[in-house]
């Protein structure tokens, strides 16, 4: 898990990386205010852009591990009451076995009687 994290920090980290060295060039660059205007407002879009792109790759990844965790879920759920129903079968079988051990020990007992 610490994989899938590191990589959702890599991605939060860069992008704010991003937007520093973006922040940076704007306020050294010599350009006079009007290219600079276009060139936030570009790169506004551009980051917006790739934002929406992040979200529906995070979205589907969601959708993803839903899926599999469902489905793992469901598996688990058919093993434990596999294992209920076999833990069932051995009981009754122990317990009929012993119940059959306990009329044999008990009928020489009572013929004697």
């Amino acid at each position: 898990m610490s994989q899938k994290s590191s990589g959702g920090e890599f991605v939060a980290g860069f992008l704010v990386g991003a937007l520093i060295g973006a922040a940076a060039a704007i306020l050294f660059a010599p350009q006079s205010g009007e290219e600079t205007r276009v060139m936030i407002h570009d790169k506004g879009i551009e980051l917006k852009d790739r934002a929406e792109e992040l979200s529906v790759e995070a979205r589907r990844r969601a959708e993803e591990a839903q899926a599999q965790a469902k489905g793992k879920a469901q598996e688990i759920q058919t093993r434990v009451k596999q294992a209920i129903e076999e833990g069932k079968a051995t009981a009754t079988t122990k317990k009929a076995d012993l119940l059959t051990e306990l009329e044999v020990e008990q009928a020489p007992a009572g013929s004697e009687a």
